[in-house]
């Protein structure tokens, strides 16, 4: 099927059973350009996701312009997500990929509200914004657009190599706001990188990103998660690792050991017993007592990796100071002008709003 080939509110006899209820289906794409995927199209209701109130996570609001993901990462923590569209965690989250195709303008009337404190929002916590889908869609330009010209702090993680594409645009932004932008680089052995990662750029082109975006002027944390029980967590790999996010000009480096929530385990564990039998029995009393590695694998862990992270002067507490200085925070300029980048992405909802003086 063409992009073009359905009309808005057409719905398909195949089409994702958990959409098709909410009538907010625009139409089912299929194209050769990605074979064996199916898009389904739909209208969102809302950008902004708040983040329950016992979450752990360091941001209170996320915006998730897909669900599923293209990357195809077998341990990806995201897979149970599209439980909730009655399709499995396995092959469905790989390949049927919902594209909220309005979301720009959607997050663009939700940031203009009077009632919005202009919260840090994070990208990239779910499914990644910068998948190879964005290429076709290009939703993150109007995203980024839309909160740099709201006043609205945002930080973006990702695997995506298509980040190079909006550097301009977020050096604009940065700007504005602030602006955190990370890097997600796990495994720096190509061959195990394409058998459990198989959708994503190599560590290689991930790393030549993280050299763009601190050339162009910002800063890029790499996240080295997840580590692999017996297959990423020897000295030699993370020394290596470290070394190489170093040599490409990451600021920081963050990492934590591989989590298996349930939907995911039974994924992974398939994918273990095909390519690494041998560790099956090993991983199942790893993984025993529940989704994350037991307490005393983590301080193991901590104790390998943490003097390596001070070594190669990637530590996160270094560069958080580092940011305190008043070189490296000026001050932030006021509502983008007719002609920037901003105003040129920014969607209707807020153009008029971002553009016109402030009245006292």
């Amino acid at each position: 099927m063409r992009w073009s080939g359905q009309e808005i509110n057409a719905e398909d006899d195949g089409a994702l059973p958990g959409l098709a209820r909410l009538n907010n289906l625009v139409r089912t794409v299929r194209t050769p350009e990605f074979d064996g995927v199916t898009f389904y199209e739909v209208l969102a209701k809302s950008a902004l996701n708040r983040v329950h109130a016992q979450s752990a996570m360091l941001f209170d609001w996320t915006i998730n312009p897909m669900r599923g993901c293209l990357h195809r990462c077998v341990y990806c923590f995201a897979r149970p997500t599209h439980e909730y569209l009655d399709l499995d965690a396995g092959r469905d989250f790989d390949t049927q990929i919902v594209v909220k195709v309005n979301v720009a303008e959607v997050l663009a009337r939700e940031v203009a509200r009077p009632t919005w404190a202009r919260h840090p929002v994070a990208l990239g916590t779910n499914t990644d914004p910068y998948q190879r889908a964005e290429g076709r869609y290009r939703l993150m330009p109007g995203i980024v657009a839309a909160l740099a010209g709201s006043g609205t702090p945002f930080s973006i993680l990702t695997k995506g190599t298509l980040l190079r594409r909006d550097l301009p645009l977020l050096v604009e932004a940065s700007r504005h706001v602030p602006v955190r932008l990370a890097m997600s680089i796990a495994i720096y052995d190509d061959e195990l990188q394409q058998s459990i990662e198989p959708g994503t750029p190599t560590a290689t082109a991930r790393l030549a990103t993280v050299t763009a975006v601190r050339e162009a002027g910002l800063r890029c944390s790499v996240f080295l998660m997840p580590i692999l029980p017996y297959l990423t967590d020897s000295r030699e790999h993370l020394d290596e690792a470290l070394r190489r996010a170093k040599d490409a000009g990451a600021s920081s480096v963050l990492y934590t050991a591989l989590h298996l929530r349930p939907g995911v385990k039974d994924w992974f564990m398939r994918w273990l017993e095909r390519e690494h039998p041998e560790l099956v029995t090993r991983y199942e009393g790893l993984y025993r007592g529940g989704a994350y590695a037991p307490k005393s694998y983590r301080a193991w862990l901590a104790a390998r990796i943490q003097p390596l992270i001070r070594q190669h002067g990637l530590d996160r507490r270094a560069e958080q100071d580092a940011r305190r200085r008043p070189v490296d925070d000026p001050p932030y300029e006021n509502s983008p002008t007719p002609g920037s980048l901003i105003a040129e992405e920014l969607p209707p909802a807020l153009t008029a709003r971002a553009m016109s003086p402030t009245l006292f």
